[in-house]
């Protein structure tokens, strides 16, 4: 399941469209991280990077040109160095397989760049990646420098950051299936969680099942670090620790999804370690899946993007009062921010190439509106504190998140992630199986 090679062109000739004429796009992907002495970790490419080329290769650059030609910095074929670290593409295999229109050897590459901005208006780059500014400048300024040879130097170095994160916020169909796909992987992962969760486990062993099934299933790494929280652990937004034993008449918290294609999938189911939610639990769960059903109606094509998360906070805020965790008028606990203290997070976020995805979220300072192949979280939830003597003692040390995948569409929202149970009936009797 890849993208094409004729996706990524068109991509290309987007990007160069959006940007102003004369000007030649450089992008790195970036280099390999050493984890210790001489292990490093895996490579992942830089996602933009990624977006217009699909290059998987460490140390590459991609330069397209005032005249849209579009080229592959890439290490040289070299059977010795690939006998220690894998295959490399070279410059042919970057040609033939990634459709640019030329390829180079690294070592070429202040020459070939040298040659690309002599004469162009503008050099744009990634700003965010501060090795190739400082390239870029020096590019520049060595141009410069030959002005008594007849060099012309681009007299603007300008960010296409946000020229690329408004291409990249809206998915096209060959994304939308490799997001769909790593959904129903990550579904599974956490179907498989919720039946061997046992009281007495540690929250790593349960983390092992996820990963298990990411990998079966053809994901090499989760999207992010996973997140498996056991009781009041719940409470902490990004606990990663995973090394507590989960005790009977704990919730468990999973928030997990793997990565496919170097697309990302993120899920948060939360479910009772013996199986059964006591009445605390379950009403404060139902609370939670009462504001996801009211924020997902509001996922639809033209709608402001933050009204979802107005959606869900209005229904948390009525329960909390219900329930006695909040008292006074629900438009000025809503007004106060009151309720930040059970729900400190925003609903949801862009997903795609990362899994807390770029993109704006405000034009001119009002929220977007939401438009066909925009894929987002849904995510809700309400977290007590154990330490939080102002509630009664029931209610302490819970938290709870639900969450999926959601791609907007013309006839409204399309859960990626279907299939995973989230109803309180649906998840004992899963558990139950």
């Amino acid at each position: 399941m890849n993208i094409s090679k004729g996706t990524y062109k068109a991509r290309r000739q987007a990007l160069m469209s959006s940007l102003p004429e004369g000007t030649v796009l450089i992008v790195r992907t970036g280099s390999l991280c050493t984890r210790n002495n001489d292990c490093d970790y895996e490579f992942r490419p830089h996602s933009s990077f990624f977006y217009l080329s699909g290059f998987p290769e460490p140390e590459a650059y991609l330069i397209i040109d005032s005249a849209g030609e579009s080229t592959l910095a890439t290490l040289p074929k070299d059977p010795e160095k690939e006998q220690w670290d894998g295959f490399r593409y070279g410059v042919q295999g970057s040609i033939d397989l990634f459709g640019v229109d030329h390829a180079i050897e690294l070592d070429e590459l202040d020459d070939y760049v040298a040659l690309k901005l002599n004469g162009a208006s503008n050099i744009a780059i990634l700003f965010a990646d501060e090795f190739l500014r400082d390239q870029a400048y020096a590019w520049v300024d060595d141009l410069r420098g030959r002005a008594r040879m007849g060099a012309i130097a681009p007299t603007n170095v300008i960010d296409a950051s946000l020229f690329v994160e408004e291409l990249r916020l809206r998915k096209d169909n060959e994304e939308v299936e490799i997001m769909e796909a790593a959904a129903q992987i990550s579904v599974k992962a956490h179907i498989q969680a919720m039946k061997t969760v046992t009281p007495g486990m540690l929250e790593g062993e349960l983390e092992a099942e996820l990963n298990y099934i990411f990998m079966k299933n053809g994901s090499r790494n989760p999207a992010y670090s996973n997140i498996v929280a056991s009781g009041a652990n719940a409470c902490v937004l990004h606990y990663i620790k995973n090394d507590e034993r989960i005790e009977d008449g704990d919730l468990v918290l999973i928030d997990a999804g793997c990565e496919l294609g170097c697309y990302a999938s993120d899920i948060t189911r939360t479910f009772p370690a013996n199986g059964k939610f006591s009445e605390p639990q379950a009403k404060l769960y139902q609370l939670v899946l009462d504001a996801y059903h009211s924020g997902l109606k509001e996922l639809q094509v033209n709608n402001p993007y933050d009204a979802f998360h107005k959606a869900a906070v209005l229904t948390l805020t009525e329960g909390l009062v219900e329930l006695g965790l909040l008292s006074g008028s629900v438009d000025e606990l809503i007004e106060s921010n009151a309720y930040r203290e059970f729900y400190m997070h925003n609903t949801g976020h862009w997903l795609g190439l990362d899994v807390h995805d770029c993109g704006r979220y405000k034009i001119n300072g009002e929220p977007r509106l939401l438009e066909e192949g925009m894929v987002l979280t849904i995510e809700p939830g309400l977290y007590v504190s154990k330490d939080n003597d102002n509630v009664a003692k029931q209610w302490r040390g819970i938290g709870i998140r639900i969450e999926d995948d959601v791609l907007i569409k013309q006839s409204g929202p399309y859960v990626l992630t279907h299939g995973l149970a989230k109803e309180i009936d649906e998840i004992e009797a899963l558990m139950a199986s």
